[in-house]
């Protein structure tokens, strides 16, 4: 009964507070579920190759470090953060391409240009509104700050390095985030349309969804990768970085030695 009520009650809402609410469940959904997998990466990005030449640590090697210095609950370390994030972040995306649809769209699928545009756009709004937070959050993950709540983090960033801070990699962000949800939202549309939805059973919908997006979800992260390493670099090292270009060139200078030095390798 309670329960035909609740979906009552969604039923009733005003469309884009719906967008807002099922985004916001996704999201939180899917954040506790990938959480560790969003530390690890955080972590294996600020890895710097030592001195002697080596190779990165691997991810697998990460896991069982994490959980032998931190605990099995390490790996959740930024879930708070990340729920902070995720939980209105998601909702404003999903409502903001829901209200961009309704417009720009009357009963009709975009095109692969009109996806690119919607979904970088709405991300590029919920990036902006959540750029604070996924600071805090890059931060928790990263393992080298002692905070001891999201709010206690935003305060403690904003006495001693401003705005600024709280804005770290503003630019780095929306070129991961834009591009991304740009050509995740473009790759899902139009795999969707290959699909012959009206032949395949109903009961089997969810896991043709779920297979669009990992597909989209693949391309997008290869795509947008490099933006998301100078992102985390810039919001772990505020002061470092003063702009984009600082951060790259941090980045790719010790790559680029040890390629041109292919004998520290042996």
């Amino acid at each position: 009964m309670e329960s035909l009520q609740e979906e009552t009650a969604l039923q009733r809402m005003h469309p884009v507070l719906k967008a807002f609410v099922c985004g916001s469940i996704s999201g939180t959904c899917s954040t506790l579920l990938f959480q560790p997998l969003d530390l690890l990466k955080t972590r294996l990005q600020t890895l710097q190759p030592s001195v002697n030449g080596s190779s990165r640590v691997g991810m697998v090697t990460l896991i069982f470090r994490v959980v032998r210095t931190e605990s099995l609950l390490g790996l959740w370390k930024g879930v708070s953060p990340s729920f902070a994030r995720c939980i209105p972040g998601v909702g404003i995306y999903f409502s903001t391409l829901y209200t961009m649809k309704q417009k720009f769209l009357v009963d009709r699928s975009p095109t692969a240009l009109e996806s690119v545009f919607l979904g970088a756009t709405s991300r590029a709004v919920a990036g902006i509104c959540m750029l604070p937070v996924t600071v805090v959050k890059t931060r928790y993950e990263s393992g080298r700050f002692g905070y001891g709540s999201v709010y206690g983090a935003l305060k403690n960033i904003y006495q001693t390095e401003g705005v600024r801070g709280m804005f770290s990699g503003l630019t780095a962000t929306l070129l991961r985030d834009a591009p991304f949800s740009g050509i995740y939202l473009m790759f899902y549309t139009q795999t969707k349309k290959l699909a012959p939805q009206d032949q395949l059973d109903p009961a089997l919908m969810p896991l043709l969804n779920f297979g669009c997006g990992i597909f989209a979800g693949i391309l997008a992260s290869l795509a947008t990768q490099p933006a998301d390493v100078i992102k985390t670099h810039m919001q772990l090292s505020p002061q470092k970085y003063h702009r984009t270009t600082q951060a790259i060139a941090f980045i790719y200078k010790p790559q680029g030695k040890k390629k041109a030095n292919p004998a520290q390798r042996q």
